[in-house]
């Protein structure tokens, strides 16, 4: 960029006298402008940048509301797993706890007291739609789930008293498996191995190979050891309180299990075969309440956890067919 003409007037002459730079003024001066060109459209371009895209500091909010949203779908999706938990523990305290121990069973509605109504989530609408949506949602599930889990607390304090009030009845109740094998069969209609149609099942039918041990469910008197049709060799058991257990298909017996004979829960009684009619060996064991038979899968609380009675729900609804 070439230098401007600039003059002095000398008074001697009486004239103007133009100003005379040398090769480094000139050069000097070039760079001097070329540099302030520069800094006014570095300026410029930084003004367009953040109008557009943002300062760096308004850049770095960004990604770290993104970040923050991003957790916020995985808080999601461990409550809806932590919500599934909470009512496969619901499910087990009515048809397990509070069923066996004649209590009233706590409805869904009541489960759900306080649940819906109003938005009172309101403030979060001033965040962008995105943002506002799973705010809203956390903030509710979060109290319906703490609604939950602290009337599950209250259930459960409810079922412990009743159980400290009535312990010597409850100690002849069957409440636990009659073998360590999983459940292979449900209660209710099945297809029978042998006869090949559906026939009333009126027990469950657990995994044993033949020899292991099968205990007592519950206090009681051994009423029954013997040979009975197609259960085999077969032991029931009364628990009083018009509680009888049925234990079939076995090898053989444990010493002194004869009728008469005083049996704690936990007590080994005898051994796993596949006597009677059966498609193999396992056990097959039956619960009655005064003389008619009821879902064992209720019964077998005391050291089942509630994960496996859902799995062992889940095996007798999509399992169709029994051993015997």
């Amino acid at each position: 960029m070439a230098l401007n003409n600039y003059y002095y007037y000398d008074e001697q002459n009486c004239e103007f006298v133009p100003v005379e730079y040398n090769g480094l003024e000139r050069i000097i001066y070039t760079a001097c402008v070329w540099i302030l060109c520069g800094v006014v459209l570095a300026g410029v371009g930084i003004s367009i940048l953040s109008f557009s895209v943002g300062t760096p500091a308004e850049i770095a909010l960004k990604a770290e509301n993104q970040e923050l949203i991003n957790q916020l779908q995985k808080t999601k999706s461990t409550i809806k797993n932590l919500d599934q938990e909470v009512d496969q523990l619901a499910q087990a305290d009515n048809e397990m706890y509070r069923s066996v121990l004649g209590m009233d069973k706590i409805s869904y509605d009541e489960r759900q007291a306080g649940a819906g109504g109003a938005d009172v989530y309101s403030e979060f609408d001033v965040y962008s739609q995105e943002t506002a949506d799973i705010l809203k949602w956390t903030a509710e599930n979060l109290e319906t789930l703490e609604r939950s889990i602290n009337i599950q607390k209250l259930s459960f304090n409810e079922i412990k008293k009743h159980y400290n009030k009535n312990k010597q009845k409850l100690k002849h109740i069957p409440a636990i498996k009659p073998t360590k094998g999983i459940v292979l069969s449900g209660f209710g209609m099945r297809m029978h191995p042998i006869l090949g149609y559906r026939t009333p099942h009126e027990g469950l039918d657990f995994r044993a190979s033949v020899g292991t041990e099968i205990v007592a469910t519950g206090d009681g008197t051994v009423k029954y050891a013997g040979l009975k049709g197609t259960f085999g060799r077969l032991i029931i058991i009364d628990h009083e309180f018009g509680y009888e257990t049925y234990y079939a298909h076995l090898s053989s017996y444990a010493k002194g299990i004869k009728p008469g004979a005083k049996v704690k829960r936990g007590d080994l009684i005898g051994f796993s075969g596949q006597t009677g009619r059966v498609e193999g060996p396992h056990l097959h064991y039956e619960v009655h309440k005064n003389d008619k038979s009821i879902d064992p899968l209720s019964y077998i609380f005391a050291d089942t956890t509630p994960e496996e009675y859902m799995m062992y729900k889940d095996i007798v609804e999509n399992n169709h067919k029994s051993m015997d």
